[in-house]
């Protein structure tokens, strides 16, 4: 009898919790009077004042809407579970891929729940011992390493940190031998790598700091300079961009230091590209390529000889070789030709690598600078290769492999005589062997074919209860792989199914496929993905009521188009740090460089009109049941400001119908992703799963 009564108070309990949830008083958001004309259209922006986020105001709504939110989450029952099994999982040791500096080989690594990965070094056939260890950094592990780099001998480096996620970085100079700080650190640094010449001073870029707040204010003027190891940073010299403006501006050192290349660009895709002979004293900035219609990297020389990655004429890429004395593209050459499949090429050993994708799956093939392949790199299965980087002189080449089962593994491989062996091979709580991953194509909208990548364990039955993540992005160029996540794992683990589509905006299939995705194409996206999450329900992997749309950034404003278009195809939504003001985005930081993909409201009447007709923010409907929501972003990131997310969630909150919640997660001292300490990603994951399935109705885990 007593259990039965603890049985009956724990359902009761339950119950209640539930019902108790479902009854969400949102806090009071102040609407203003404020609104916008586009080529005489009215447009209202009634929570414009959510995007002053220092305000007290806005600091007071943050914090009502945090307070709600935790209220929530801290009473789904098994959402402590969640995140002691995450902690589990996640304490096991990763490494990053090796590279050589000088006497020493350099890796990364983490022993398991370390906040931040700590970099050691050692010699040949000597142990490994400690170099840097960003956790030192701060207390709570919220300021990380961004760029790391060493001179030409391996005796000096220069890094830059991060402090709570911000894209702005301090730069700090260091003897490597004896791991000292030397000269004064470098302030203000964004959007910059670190490039030697030779071992007495190095180039990177940044902008004007910008008046008004950091995180916000426009940066629109990027410049290169130059910094000699023992003099001020205000003495440091502007190289390229004084006089014209560029967006991105990038400097790199050939390995042999004999060129400076510099790319130059407006928007996130296409680049000028120039070379500067640092052997010759007055030697003129020569344009390699001069438009920014195109991608172009050089991928490493041979004396004078470069060899250039290009997109120009073959939109899936291709290398080509000109005399940096007449790199113009009308002495171009190909060295590598076009395929029918992407390319991404890098440099080692002396050879080249070339790295295509095929249906978002990796394969490798090695070139002498002849242009003789080698061989097919040999890889362990269908999945994603990286790597393939390093020296000229390197004896060993390193690269990784890994998919949604297979957790990152590090290969080491012998380029003369292709010998390969496993570097490192993590030792995960994750039975591989239990789970599926199928590539499956479907039709979108247009008839176009999509792959996706499907992964469950093998006793799946397609009866449409499986609780589903459907994860995409969609934009920019960038490929989603096969890549293992530990967080995924547990999802897997508890019976979830984990779903990636590869649509049109990425690069999967090259630049076409971007283009197909961009500006007044966009709306293929968001028709990619909702006829993915169409087959899943069709084929019975889930249903409805057991779907959730995920996705961050740009893929954040994938499923705010998503959600407010189809908000009867998913039980839960999951947008993060996302682009949710399609009218805005170009007022902030470095947003007006995504036109590129975007387009802006302001070029054109019907440009504004395409915008105004998906925009998340601005195409959320009164009286209309949207999906549970949890909304995610912080407080420094100065990427995609956290002003989208607080205006969609204030809005989305004032005009939801019925029960389904609308929370938003602001987490303080983080920034648009990069960096996380590792205490972070498990608390935001336990939120998020516990959200995601609680939402679903599970009352608990399904495993």
């Amino acid at each position: 009898m007593r259990n039965l009564t603890i049985v009956a108070l724990s359902l009761f309990l339950l119950v209640s919790c539930q019902t108790e949830m479902k009854k969400i008083a949102y806090p009071v958001t102040q609407k203003v009077n404020v609104a916008d004309t586009f080529f005489g259209t009215s447009v209202p922006d009634p929570y414009r004042w959510l995007e002053n986020d220092t305000a007290e105001d806005v600091k007071a709504w943050v914090e009502a809407e945090n307070k709600l939110t935790f209220g929530y989450l801290d009473k789904i029952p098994y959402r402590q579970e969640i995140r002691d099994r995450l902690t589990k999982i996640f304490n096991y040791e990763k490494y990053g891929l090796p590279f050589r500096a000088g006497d020493y080989t350099y890796f990364a690594k983490n022993d398991g729940l370390q906040n931040q990965y700590v970099y050691y070094r050692q010699k040949d056939g000597g142990e490994p011992e400690l170099f840097l260890d960003p956790n030192k950094f701060s207390a709570d592990g919220t300021t990380s390493l961004g760029e790391i780099s060493f001179s030409k001998d391996g005796t000096r480096a220069a890094y830059t940190i991060s402090e709570g996620g911000s894209d702005w970085r301090k730069l700090i100079i260091m003897d490597a031998i004896p791991k000292t700080t030397i000269g004064d650190t470098l302030m203000d640094i964004k959007f910059s790598n670190i490039a030697w010449q030779g071992n007495d001073g190095f180039y990177y870029s940044t902008y004007d700091k910008p008046k008004g707040n950091l995180l916000t204010a426009m940066t629109d003027h990027h410049k290169l300079y130059y910094h000699k190891i023992g003099t001020k940073q205000s003495d440091d010299k502007v190289v390229f961009g004084d006089k014209i403006t560029r967006r991105y501006i990038w400097g790199e050192v050939t390995e042999d230091g004999r060129y400076l290349i510099i790319t130059a660009s407006v928007s996130t895709t296409g680049n000028e590209l120039y070379i500067k002979d640092l052997a010759k004293n007055d030697s003129e900035l020569k344009t390699v390529a001069g438009n920014f219609d195109n991608n172009n990297y050089v991928v490493l020389n041979e004396g004078s000889r470069l060899f250039i990655f290009t997109d120009l004429k073959a939109p899936n890429g291709k290398i080509i070789t000109v005399d940096a004395g007449n790199p113009g593209v009308e002495n171009w050459k190909d060295f590598v030709p076009e395929t029918g499949d992407a390319l991404q090429p890098s440099a080692c050993s002396g050879y080249i690598f070339a790295n295509y994708l095929k249906d978002a799956i990796s394969f490798v093939r090695q070139y002498d600078l002849t242009g003789m392949l080698v061989r097919e790199i040999a890889l362990p299965g269908a999945g994603s290769a990286s790597g393939f980087s390093g020296k000229k002189d390197d004896k060993v080449v390193y690269y990784a492999f890994t998919n949604y089962i297979t957790p990152n593994e590090i290969f080491r491989m012998d380029p003369v005589t292709g010998e390969t062996n496993i570097y490192k091979k993590p030792s995960v709580m994750f039975k591989s062997d239990d789970y599926v991953s199928n590539q499956v194509f479907y039709n979108s909208k247009d008839g176009t074919r999509i792959p996706m990548i499907i992964t469950y364990g093998k006793d799946l039955r397609l009866d449409g209860k499986n609780p589903t993540i459907l994860y995409g992005y969609g934009g920019f160029s960038l490929s989603l792989t096969p890549y293992f996540s530990i967080v995924n794992a547990l999802w897997l683990e508890m019976g979830g199914i984990y779903a990636v589509p590869n649509i049109r905006g990425g690069g999967e299939y090259g630049e076409k496929w971007h283009l197909a995705g961009t500006k007044m194409n966009k709306q293929n996206v968001f028709d990619d993905f909702i006829a993915a999450a169409e087959y899943l329900i069709s084929g019975k992997y889930t249903s409805t009521e057991y779907l959730a749309v995920s996705g961050g950034s740009n893929g954040g404003l994938l499923i705010g188009a998503v959600m407010t278009q189809r908000p009867d195809l998913m039980k839960v939504a999951l947008p993060a740090v996302g682009v949710m003001d399609m009218l805005r985005y170009n007022k902030f930081t470095a947003g007006a460089g995504w036109a590129y993909d975007y387009g802006t409201a302001e070029e054109s009447r019907e440009m504004f009109s395409y915008l105004l007709g998906y925009s998340p923010l601005q195409n959320i409907r009164d009286g209309v049941e949207y999906p549970a929501t949890l909304v995610t972003t912080a407080d420094h990131d100065d990427r995609v400001v956290p002003a989208h997310s607080f205006k969609f969630a204030a809005t989305l909150q004032a005009k939801q119908k019925g029960n389904n919640p609308v929370l938003i997660r602001i987490e303080t001292k983080a920034g648009h992703g990069g960096g996380t300490p590792v205490s972070k990603i498990i608390e935001q994951t336990a939120d998020e799963f516990g959200f995601t399935l609680w939402n679903m109705g599970f009352k608990e885990l399904p495993r």
